[in-house]
């Protein structure tokens, strides 16, 4: 690497294909210039989670009972500090850093996120958010006249307001199949997508977990039956990275798409594009800069002067979950979600939207009928107001879903919550159900 370096001189975005392409055993990352933290303690015994985490690692407000981290993350302490000294160190001499530094430091950070999500470096690529990835799959597919798009009604709004878009433009077809709640179980989902993908649509896109309805798609049987109609496949998998367990090999997408900032608790403006080899030729930036025509990593790595240091702290972040373990992690945060699913659901007489066994960090639990039925219409202003007295009046910060004529609580479960906060919200329902009455 240091050779490397010695003969580039300034690296440019040309170069990154060369970097990434370096044999493991061969590659030596960049160091970094400051100190950061290495969680080595936790590689003996897991750090304490719940409220000693919350302190110690998170910015959330104690009074607060913070139930929403689905809606846009919460970043970890250490990772902002990292990500403000890179910005620091940027502007002590920016040509430097952007010339000289900045690629292969990126290169370190996507090499290292590519194995921890299974996938080879030189097939991934980091981007802002999910919305920047799903927007540049789309906008590559020449979508015309005749072609079919292939969704669930559970996809993200903002998604379906794109495809929306572009079948308006292009003359082609939005499909939409709709998914009817409540689950019994993840054989519904497979029947649905057996019963109206048709065969040779332009593209199918699926949330890997819906942000509305959080349960989680049986992904390995939806896109064999996909890839037997000869279907390419998009995954928003937004709420995906920290929440699963991921390996894109086996996964097998076409695309797919997930954000650093949401459950890994990366800071916000990081997420990563995963492309298959194949395709990569015929997807380019959404803006095309120095990189064009020098492969698909080199492309996509610099479009332009913008804030790399979330990207750069992702190193920190991987620093954390790899000295915890990833396995443990997600055990507290799925064990923790099934039991507020369980307090939840006993204390309002009503169920969640699934199985619990088809949720992971995040479910969604029927709000009591008689808290709303006194309303002329259900709908999301109904859930709305119920959702701004659960802030404003018991400082609850948790999401109401209106589904189909019935509200939900979209409650989430990561490290730094603990069984408390639900037995609160449980309280704060109840005497709110009292108070309707």
């Amino acid at each position: 690497m240091a050779e490397l370096k010695r003969d580039f001189g300034s690296f440019h975005s040309s170069n990154v294909q060369e970097l990434i392409s370096i044999p493991d055993v061969e590659y030596i990352a960049p160091a970094i210039p400051f100190a950061t933290p290495l969680f080595e303690d936790y590689r003996k015994s897991g750090p304490p989670f719940g409220k000693d985490v919350r302190r110690r690692h998170f910015l959330l407000e104690e009074e607060c009972t913070f139930l929403n981290h689905g809606a846009f993350g919460a970043v970890m302490k250490e990772a902002l500090d990292v990500s403000q000294s890179w910005q620091t160190y940027t502007e002590r001499q920016p040509l430097r850093f952007l010339d000289r530094e900045l690629f292969p430091h990126l290169v370190a950070v996507i090499r290292r996120l590519a194995k921890f999500v299974g996938c080879a470096a030189s097939d991934l690529v980091l981007v802002r958010n999910a919305t920047t990835a799903i927007n540049t799959v789309i906008r590559n597919l020449r979508i015309q006249k005749g072609d079919t798009i292939f969704i669930l009604s559970t996809t993200y709004g903002a998604v379906k307001k794109l495809l929306q878009v572009v079948c308006e433009e292009s003359g082609a077809t939005l499909q939409v199949a709709e998914v009817r709640l409540p689950l019994e179980g993840p054989d519904e989902i497979v029947q649905l997508v057996k019963d109206n993908l048709k065969k040779d649509s332009k593209i199918a896109v699926f949330d890997h977990i819906p942000s509305n309805t959080p349960f989680i798609l049986p992904l390995v049987d939806i896109i064999e039956i996909c890839h037997s109609r000869n279907v390419p496949v998009l995954i928003d998998g937004a709420h995906a990275l920290g929440s699963l367990p991921l390996d894109l090999s086996t996964l097998n997408p076409d695309y797919y798409v997930s954000n650093c900032h949401k459950w890994f608790c990366c800071p916000k403006g990081s997420a990563f594009l995963f492309v298959r080899k194949e395709l990569q030729e015929t997807t380019r930036p959404l803006v095309i800069s120095h990189g064009y025509g020098s492969g698909f990593n080199s492309e996509f790595v610099w479009t332009g002067l913008q804030d790399y240091s979330p990207y750069l702290a992702l190193n920190t972040v991987l620093d954390f979950w790899e000295a915890v373990g990833p396995d443990i992690i997600r055990q507290y945060m799925y064990d923790l979600c099934r039991e507020a699913v369980q307090l939840l659901t006993v204390a309002f007489g009503t169920r969640p939207v699934a199985p619990k066994d088809m949720f992971g960090t995040m479910a969604l639990v029927e709000l009591p009928p008689a808290l709303y039925e006194n309303t002329d219409t259900v709908d999301y202003r109904t859930a709305e107001a119920i959702q701004n007295t659960l802030y404003y009046k018991y400082n609850i910060e948790v999401p109401v879903k209106s589904i189909q004529g019935h509200l939900y609580l979209r409650i989430s479960a990561h490290i730094y919550n603990c069984l408390e906060e639900y037995q609160h919200l449980a309280v704060a329902v109840q005497d709110m159900k009292k108070k309707s009455g």
